[in-house]
C-alpha cells in the first residue's frame, strides 16, 4: 500500500468504527481479514493513526472545526508535519483531493483550545474530572495519551513469578516484576501481544491477561481456601481465576453474568489454569449467603482510555447515568454476604459518581455495611492510592485507573 492508500483505510476504518459498538481492535481485526493483500506493515501503519486520531480526538477536530473521520485524519497528517495536499489528491487508492472548506480549515488559526480540548475527554465530562481528580486533572490525562505496558498476572496454581520470568526472558520478552503486585509481570511494550497470546506458557496456564491495578483489588478481597465466593457480573471470569488460585482451589466460586456469552468463556480459561472450583450461572443467584461478594461493576471504563481510547468518544451523559443505575443495582444484589463477610465493589472508572459516591449511596441503603480501610487489607509495598478506599491511576501508579473499596457486614 502507498501512503496515501494507508491514508484512504485509516479513514474507511474510522468511518465504520463511527457504526459500531464494536472495540476498535476486534473491528479493525475484521476489517483487514477481507483486505489480505494490505502486509503487516501496511496494517501496522493504518492501525497506528487510527488510534492516534482518537488519542488526540478533540485538539484534531478543533484544528480542522469537524470531527468527519477524513478531517481528523487531516489534522494527524499535519500534527506529523506531512503534506496534506500530496496524500490528499486523488491518485490511485489514495483519498479525495482537498476541498476549498479544507484548505480553508488548514489555513484558518482556531484560536486557544478550551481545557476538554487540551486534555481530550468528552465535554461533557469536565465538571466530574475536575471533582474527581482535581489539580492532577491535566496530569492524568497526559498519562491517558501514553500506551498502556502488557501486564499479566501470574497463576500460583502452576507456577511462580520466578519461573514465568525466567521464562519469558529466555524468549526475548523484557519482562519484570510489577512494583506492588506479588503476582504481576510487565511488559512496557505492547508489540509482543500477539506472540504472547501464542505462548507455550500461557497456553499451559501459568498467567493471564490483567492489570496490575486490577491485581491488586482481587487481592484485598481476601479469599481464603474452604469459602464461598460470588463473582457477580463476572464476565469473562478474569476475577473469579483469580480468587480461585487465591483460594489453593478449594471452596466455592459462582460466576455470575446476565451475558451467557460471556461466561462462556470461563470454562476453556478455567481449564487451561487448572481451576476446579469454579460454578457458572446467568440465572437465580443462590440465597445462603456468601463470605465473599465481588463486584467489578459494568462502568464507563474511563480508566482504561490508555488501551481503548476510542471509549472515551462513545460515552454519553445517558449511557453515564445508566451504568450508574447497573451499579446500584449490582451493589444492591451483592448485599448477600453473611455477617462478617466482605462486599469488594471495583470498577474502572476515575469518576466519582461510578465510585465514591455508589459506596455513599448504598451505605444509605444499607446501613447494616460498614466500610473496611483497603490500606488495613494489603500486605507488602504499599500502592499509591490505598488508603480508605483504593483508587489507581496511570499518572500515580503507572497502572488502569481504577477503583476498589471493602465493605463488611456488621455482626
Amino acid at each position: 500500500m502507498t501512503p496515501a492508500a494507508r491514508i484512504q483505510a485509516a479513514i474507511e476504518i474510522l468511518e465504520g468504527l463511527n457504526a459500531t459498538a464494536l472495540p476498535a481492535d476486534r473491528f479493525i481485526r475484521d476489517w483487514f481479514r477481507t483486505r489480505r493483500y494490505a502486509g503487516s506493515k501496511d496494517r501496522a501503519g493504518v492501525v497506528e493513526r487510527v488510534f492516534d486520531v482518537f488519542r488526540h480526538k478533540a485538539s484534531y477536530a478543533w484544528r480542522m472545526q469537524s470531527d468527519a473521520p477524513r478531517a481528523l485524519v487531516i489534522a494527524g497528517v499535519l500534527a506529523e508535519g506531512g503534506d496534506a495536499a500530496a496524500l490528499f489528491d486523488g491518485q490511485g487508492y489514495g483519498p479525495k483531493p482537498l476541498s476549498d472548506a479544507e484548505i480553508a480549515a488548514i489555513g484558518a488559526q482556531p484560536g486557544v483550545a478550551p481545557l476538554h480540548v487540551r486534555c481530550e475527554f468528552p465535554e461533557f465530562l469536565e465538571a466530574e474530572l475536575e471533582r474527581s481528580l482535581g489539580q492532577s486533572l491535566e496530569a492524568e490525562m497526559e498519562a491517558m495519551q501514553a500506551r498502556a505496558p502488557v501486564d499479566l498476572r501470574v497463576n500460583r496454581l502452576k507456577a511462580s513469578r520466578t519461573d514465568v520470568i525466567t521464562r519469558l526472558k529466555q524468549d526475548g520478552f523484557d519482562a519484570q516484576p510489577t512494583p506492588f503486585s506479588p503476582l504481576g509481570i510487565r511488559i512496557a511494550s505492547q508489540q509482543g501481544l500477539a506472540q504472547l497470546r501464542q505462548h507455550d506458557a500461557f497456553l499451559q496456564g501459568w498467567f493471564e491477561f490483567q492489570d496490575e491495578a486490577a491485581q491488586i483489588a482481587a487481592l484485598l478481597a481476601q479469599a481464603e481456601p474452604g469459602m464461598r465466593v460470588l463473582d457477580l457480573a463476572a464476565g469473562a471470569g478474569g476475577k473469579a481465576l483469580a480468587l480461585a488460585a487465591d483460594m489453593r482451589n478449594e471452596g466455592e466460586i459462582t460466576a455470575h453474568d446476565i451475558d451467557a456469552g460471556r461466561l462462556l468463556q470461563i470454562a476453556p480459561r478455567a481449564a487451561r489454569a487448572g481451576v476446579i472450583i469454579i460454578r457458572t450461572t446467568d440465572g437465580a443467584l443462590p440465597e445462603d449467603p456468601f463470605d465473599i461478594v465481588f463486584v467489578d461493576a459494568p462502568c464507563s471504563g474511563s480508566g482504561t482510555w490508555r488501551r481503548q481510547p476510542e471509549q472515551k468518544w462513545r460515552l454519553t451523559p445517558e449511557r453515564l447515568q445508566e451504568l450508574i443505575r447497573i451499579q446500584d443495582s449490582l451493589l444492591d444484589q451483592a448485599a448477600r454476604v453473611g455477617a462478617g463477610g466482605r462486599l469488594v465493589y471495583a470498577t474502572c472508572s476515575l469518576l466519582r459518581s461510578e465510585n465514591e459516591d455508589r459506596i455513599a449511596a448504598f451505605r444509605a441503603r444499607h446501613p447494616e455495611f460498614a466500610v473496611a480501610r483497603a490500606d488495613e487489607a494489603w500486605d507488602g509495598a504499599k500502592p499509591p492510592g490505598l488508603a480508605e478506599f483504593f483508587r489507581a491511576t496511570p499518572a500515580t501508579a503507572g497502572t488502569d485507573g481504577f477503583f476498589a473499596a471493602i465493605l463488611v457486614r456488621k455482626e
